[in-house]
């Protein structure tokens, strides 16, 4: 199995916060999930991924290749919780500034995608909802066959409507063989329904890395006093979670 994403003791110090030396990795072919607690360090790493800050340390790769590489971005599509475009712009407008950027970049592909976001290729960016623009946003990600999709939040302030769209969206685009996807979230029911991989994030260091249901199988959370703990389960100071065997998770 190949590794679309590497990253090996990344290092990012602030005056209030250290991203401490991490490593971890993202397989290709697969929907790996970011989690952590707000200010855990989950927008620092994927803005150091794509060269937005200089990092203090480490090695970041893609697809075997250093971060920086130019070639890179074409196969890269950019999502972050707040989609920015000039404010007076329509969609019309928005892809003729994107698409001399990208040699694959598809009007049609494009244009499908409004069409199937309801949106009005000649509305004005700021009349737009969140989720509108939010669907614009996805749009223009998804216009360039990206291979790698890497998303802040992609689902953040929508009602539950919208954010099974854009889940939909994440499948139909995971039909195609030599496609990944890694985004940051804190709802974990995206997580449920869509990712094969976690990353788990704590004050800037990586407390696991590794597929979901292994995840699931090894952690639960466990409500009530301890003396209603099975005698064989034992505190994971990590992350404040208890740990238990499958049977006894089964049995609670």
């Amino acid at each position: 199995m190949n590794n679309v994403i590497e990253i090996s003791n990344l290092r990012k110090q602030y005056k209030n916060f250290l991203l401490d030396d991490i490593s971890f990795s993202v397989p290709g072919g697969f929907v790996c999930g970011f989690i952590g607690e707000n200010s855990a360090g989950k927008t620092t790493t994927l803005k150091l991924i794509l060269g937005m800050v200089m990092k203090d340390g480490g090695n970041i790769t893609l697809f075997g290749k250093p971060a920086d590489d130019v070639s890179l971005k074409e196969d890269i599509g950019v999502l972050f919780e707040q989609p920015y475009y000039q404010e007076d712009w329509t969609p019309i407008y928005i892809e003729k500034a994107m698409r001399p950027f990208y040699k694959k970049w598809s009007s049609t592909t494009f244009h499908q995608y409004l069409e199937r976001f309801s949106l009005d290729p000649k509305q004005k960016y700021k009349t737009m909802s969140r989720g509108m623009k939010m669907k614009l946003a996805m749009a223009v990600t998804l216009a360039h066959d990206a291979k790698l999709l890497l998303l802040d939040e992609p689902t953040s302030g929508l009602d539950p409507v919208g954010r099974e769209e854009i889940l939909g969206i994440f499948r139909d685009y995971m039909i195609k063989e030599n496609r990944t996807i890694f985004f940051s979230t804190h709802i974990t029911s995206d997580l449920d329904k869509i990712a094969d991989y976690v990353t788990y994030i704590k004050n800037g260091k990586i407390i696991y890395n590794g597929l979901k249901d292994e995840l699931i199988d090894r952690y639960c959370l466990v409500r009530g006093g301890t003396g209603d703990l099975p005698q064989s389960t034992t505190p994971l100071q990590a992350t404040g979670y208890q740990t238990c065997n499958a049977a006894e998770q089964r049995g609670m």
